[in-house]
């Protein structure tokens, strides 16, 4: 009988002193945690001073996208032999300086993609990979500040093709204006006075102008996700015909060490890149239909 109370006492205090220890290691634990909260808050203050600190600033983000494959007897398909692929990239980066009298903002986008489909049965058909989004776009704005929101500025912004037609056509603005800054990570640029150089083998296609130039860029980093827009548009004095606008949005959300997921899209209507391509046959520059031209991509991302 001793020993049966022996064991049970003996249970009871094993019990007691292993709750006991629980609870220790689990307030022992709250402490800590609420130090490595202290310290992440600290840690979080210093990197607001430094982003807050005048100064060069930058970043990059892109996406990879790729798809390969390869049929032999498929034949629940048109062709029963082949491969195929479809190889994409994206690049967006800036390098912005700020000081307290000026500043000079960079951007660049590029956008890649060769795809091909080789039909195996037919010798005649390309092997190749071929290049279908083609998107290069580099700006450059520097202002002197009239006030913290307002700045008088000037721009240069350049965007063509580099796989099959590098600056043919490609795009030269220069103008200066002003530049609005309404919120952190957002600049507006009106320049009235700017001029639209246009550099192409079809001269009778493409006809430079003076015009307006609008930008509206936002770019702007919440936590894991990178996420920029940008819209650019010339508006063309001499003619609506001359006139352009394009707008691309990108993303990528970071999930691992900078590595995550990222998309990508963009707009363009350009009525003199429709008519040199034969969009209406027969059409002049007038009647020819400025169809929006659009491109996507989806794929992996890492931030830089």
């Amino acid at each position: 009988m001793k020993k049966v109370v022996f064991a049970i006492v003996s249970l009871f205090a094993f019990t007691a002193t292993y709750a006991q220890t629980i609870d220790d290691l689990k307030a022992e634990q709250g402490v800590k945690k609420d130090s490595i909260a202290a310290i992440q808050a600290r840690v979080d203050a210093l990197q607001g001073q430094i982003d807050a600190f005048p100064g060069w600033k930058t970043g990059a983000f892109g996406t990879i996208g790729a798809n390969l494959s390869g049929f032999n007897n498929w034949y629940g398909q048109a062709t029963a032999n082949n491969s195929a692929g479809n190889i994409g990239a994206t690049l967006n980066g800036f390098a912005n300086l700020d000081r307290e009298k000026y500043f000079w903002k960079n951007g660049l986008n590029v956008n890649l993609q060769w795809v091909k489909l080789d039909n195996k049965d037919d010798p005649t058909d390309s092997e190749d990979f071929n290049g279908t989004t083609d998107v290069f776009n580099i700006t450059s704005l520097f202002g002197y500040k009239i006030s913290e929101k307002f700045a008088i500025s000037a721009l240069g912004e350049y965007r063509t093709s580099i796989i099959n037609n590098f600056n043919n056509p490609g795009y030269l603005d220069l103008g200066v204006g002003a530049t609005w800054l309404p919120i952190d990570g957002m600049t507006v640029v009106v320049h009235p006075l700017n001029y639209n150089f246009i550099f192409a083998d079809n001269d009778a296609a493409y006809e430079s102008s003076t015009g307006a130039k609008i930008v509206v860029d936002y770019t702007k980093q919440f936590g894991g996700l990178n996420f920029k827009s940008n819209f650019s548009t010339f508006q063309s004095y001499k003619s609506g015909d001359l006139s352009n606008w394009t707008w691309i949005n990108s993303l990528g959300y970071t999930i691992w060490n900078g590595i995550g997921v990222g998309f990508e899209a963009g707009l363009r209507g350009n009525r003199q890149e429709s008519f040199a391509l034969g969009a209406n046959p027969g059409a002049t520059l007038g009647e020819t239909d400025v169809d929006t031209q659009t491109y996507w991509m989806f794929g992996l991302n890492y931030a830089f």
